[in-house]
This record gives structure tokens, sequence and C-alpha cells, in this order.
């Protein structure tokens, strides 16, 4: 298992079980203890963790929100499979929103080379891959930049929306439960999002297998506002049916 993979599955374990010792680690990885101790550092470092004797505990909670450098390096496979087929929900001449995150990302590059679209977006990520893009009307909203994820938040973000109508949100998520609905880490994004939803016809939703299920602190909206959720193969089939209970179309990829 390569670095990436190491750190990948020791903040998969971690968000799990709440600590791990550097044995159980180097057991899992194949690793040695002194390897695993470097990279415990790393994880410490990007604040995503925090060491103690013989092992790590998590830090996180349901309003802490994990650096986009870290966010940017898991399941990326997973991502990109679901961008692609999110991608190819969209439609020639659609008008759509695509949101801020890592996710969203790659439905961002599964949309290169389309033609006759329209995109608005409140990521400087997500500008970056699209602005050269002939075939795509590029449109940014306003907005104070945050560090690290370049999204777009505040009073201009919001009013962005409200001249706009638009077919398809293609929305990102901290957590997706069958139960409270989706949710974000924070208020500020969770504003944007729901500012975005009251311009649109359709919400598809993109979430990686490790956020079905999860409740974090910021409550964008009930379930009755998605159409569509695409995860990945990895989901719990529990959880894909409870939230196919609510009428959600869920595809897995």
């Amino acid at each position: 298992m390569d670095r990436r993979g190491r750190q990948e599955a020791t903040l998969e374990l971690l968000q799990q079980k709440g600590e791990l010792s550097v044995l159980e680690l180097s057991e899992r990885t194949g690793a040695s203890p002194m390897t695993i101790r470097r990279d415990l550092q790393v994880l410490e470092e990007e604040g995503v963790l925090r060491r103690v004797h013989g092992g790590a505990i998590n830090v996180g909670s349901r309003g802490y929100l994990p650096p986009y450098s870290v966010r940017e390096k898991r399941d990326m496979e997973a991502k990109a499979r679901i961008g692609l087929a999110a991608a190819s929900m969209i439609g020639e001449r659609e008008t759509v929103i695509v949101d801020v995150g890592t996710t969203t990302l790659e439905v961002a590059r599964a949309l290169r080379g389309r033609r006759n679209l329209t995109v608005l977006t409140s990521s400087l990520h997500i500008a970056n891959v699209l602005a050269k893009e002939r075939g795509i009307r590029l449109m940014v909203t306003g907005g104070t930049v945050t560090p690290g994820d370049l999204s777009l938040i505040g009073d201009l973000a919001e009013d962005a929306f409200s001249r706009l109508r638009f077919d398809t949100f293609v929305m990102g998520v901290a957590g997706v439960d069958a139960d409270v609905g989706c949710t974000e880490f924070s208020t500020d994004d969770a504003r944007v999002k729901r500012a975005a939803l009251a311009t649109v016809r359709r919400c598809v939703v993109v979430a990686d297998s490790s956020k079905l299920g999860v409740v974090t602190f910021a409550r964008i909206c009930p379930l009755t506002s998605v159409n569509v959720l695409v995860t990945d193969v990895k989901a719990n089939p529990e959880q894909v049916a409870a939230l196919e209970a609510t009428h959600v179309e869920v595809e897995v990829v």
C-alpha cells in the first residue's frame, strides 16, 4: 500500500473507531511502525488527527471540515466514477449549477468537451477547470473566497442565484441521511446551497459512500428536495435502501 493509500485507510479507520494504535495500523496496512508514525505526523500537521502515546485519535466532529488537501485525495477513483455518471445526466443546452467540493470537481472535469451548456459555480477550483471550455458558458458567483476550498460564500454568492433559474443543481454534501437529509459542515456553505436549490427544477446529489448515513453540523435540506443521489459501490446496502425508501433515485456506480 502506498503512502496515499495508507493515509486514506488511517482516516477511514479513525472515523469508524475514534482511536487507533500504531501496531493496529501497521498490521492493517503492512507498513512498519516507523512508517506509520511518519504518516501520523503528517496527518497531525494537516489537522485531521491528534497523536497520542502509541497511536492517534480522531479530532473530527459534526462541525469539523477536514482540509481540502486531505479531502481531494480520498476515494479518488470512486469520485471520478460518480463525476462521469452525474455528468451523463446533463443534456445539451441545459443550464447547470455545479456546487463546490471535491466530488463536484470530478463532475466539472467530466463536462469538459461538452457543447452548449451554461454552468454557474461558486467554486474557483471548478471555474479553473472549465474556464477554457469554448462550448460552455461559464458564470461565477461573487462572494468571499474561503482558503483552501476556494469556495465563494456570503451575501454576494447567495444573491447571484436570485435573478436566475436553472435546470439542474449538482450538489455536493458532507453527509446525507435518510431521516435528517443533506448536511454540511459550514452554515455559510449550507446557505449558499439553499439559495441554489431555490432556483432549479432538479437536484442531483453526488456523495461517495463514506457520506451516507452521516449527519454534520448545518442542515441544507430534506430529501424531498433531492431527485437523484449518485454514490459508489462501497455504499452500505441498508443505507441505500433507506434512502430509496424516501423516493430518492439512487444510482450506484
